[in-house]
C-alpha cells in the first residue's frame, strides 16, 4: 500500500514543529531507503519497464492513475486490459497490458501486493467490511484525553488494516471534512503521490491526523483548526470514489481510529 511517508519531503518538514520535524525527517529517510535497491535512489528501470515492449511493469509507489498519466492509457482501460476487477489493487513488479495487441503476461510469483490509490473502491464486500469496523475496537488508552469527534459522515468501505493505516469513509463530493480534534496544520496540498489533496493535522501529545483524496482545501499550513471546524471538501482525488481517507498516528505509528473515535451518529 502507497504509506504516508510518501508526502515526506523537504518542503513539508518545513512547516512543522521541531518534534515532528525530527520524526518527519527519519520517516522520509526510511521511505526512500524502503524504494531502493542499493544507496538511496531506485536502480534505473529497464525500457521494457517504462512500457516500450507494450507492457508496463509496476514500480514501488505506483498507482493505477499515475501509470495512466504516464503511459496515456485511462484508468479504465488499464483495468480492462489487464482483467483488474478492483482498481486499487495492483502488484509491485506486476506487468500490466497497455494495449490488445500484446498477449497477457504471465503473473510474477515474486511480486508484491500493494494498494493502489491508498484505499480500496467500494467492493461487493463492502457491507461485511462496514460490519467489520466495530470488531477489535476497544477503547485506548489515551482516546478520551484526545477526544476525536468524526471526521465526516458516511459509510465506512475500508476498515483499519496494516496496510491501509486509516479508514475510508464514503461521502458525496463537496461534503465537509471537520478536524477530528482541535490542532495545528502541518500540511496542505498535494504532493503526496496516492494521497490526492492532503491536510495533516498536529495535536500535540505526539498524535497526529491525516485527511486525505479532497476536493478543496480550505486551510492552510500554519493555521490553528478547532475541533469541528470545516478544513476542507470531501473528493476523490487519487481515489477511485468519493471517500475521505483518515489516519491517526500516535508516536508516528498509525494506530486504529476506531479505537479512538466515538460510535458513529
Amino acid at each position: 500500500m502507497i504509506v504516508l511517508e510518501k508526502f515526506m519531503f523537504a518542503g513539508v518538514v518545513r512547516g512543522l514543529t521541531k518534534k515532528v520535524r525530527s520524526l518527519v525527517a527519519m520517516l522520509f529517510v526510511v521511505a526512500l531507503a524502503g524504494c531502493s535497491g542499493t544507496g538511496i535512489f531506485a536502480p534505473v528501470s529497464s525500457l521494457g519497464d517504462r512500457g516500450v515492449d507494450g507492457t508496463y511493469r509496476v514500480q514501488p509507489g505506483d498507482t493505477l492513475s499515475s501509470i495512466a498519466r504516464e503511459t496515456g492509457v485511462s484508468v479504465s482501460r488499464l483495468a480492462s486490459l489487464n482483467s483488474i476487477s478492483n482498481p486499487s489493487l495492483i502488484r509491485v513488479g506486476q506487468r500490466l497490458r497497455l494495449n490488445g495487441d500484446v498477449a497477457m503476461p504471465a503473473a510474477d510469483s515474486g511480486s508484491t501486493m500493494l494498494s493502489s490509490d491508498m484505499a480500496s473502491a467500494r467492493q461487493p464486500q463492502a457491507t461485511s467490511a462496514s460490519s467489520s469496523a466495530s470488531t477489535n475496537t476497544s477503547r485506548a488508552s489515551g482516546a478520551d484525553a484526545l477526544g476525536l469527534m468524526w471526521p465526516a459522515q458516511g459509510e465506512i468501505i475500508q476498515t483499519f488494516t496494516t496496510q491501509s493505516k486509516g479508514i475510508d469513509i464514503a461521502g458525496k463530493i463537496g461534503d465537509p471534512v471537520k478536524a477530528a480534534a482541535k490542532g495545528k496544520v502541518a500540511y496542505a496540498g498535494n504532493g503526496a503521490r496516492g494521497f490526492g489533496n492532503l491536510i495533516i493535522l498536529d495535536h500535540g501529545n505526539n498524535f497526529i491526523t491525516a485527511y486525505a483524496h479532497n476536493e478543496t482545501l480550505l486551510v492552510k499550513v500554519g493555521d490553528t483548526a478547532d475541533k469541528g471546524s470545516q478544513i476542507a471538501t470531501l473528493g476523490e482525488s487519487d481515489a477511485s470514489s468519493p471517500r475521505l481517507h483518515f489516519e491517526l498516528r500516535r508516536d508516528g505509528t498509525p494506530v486504529n481510529p476506531m479505537r479512538y473515535l466515538p460510535p458513529q451518529p
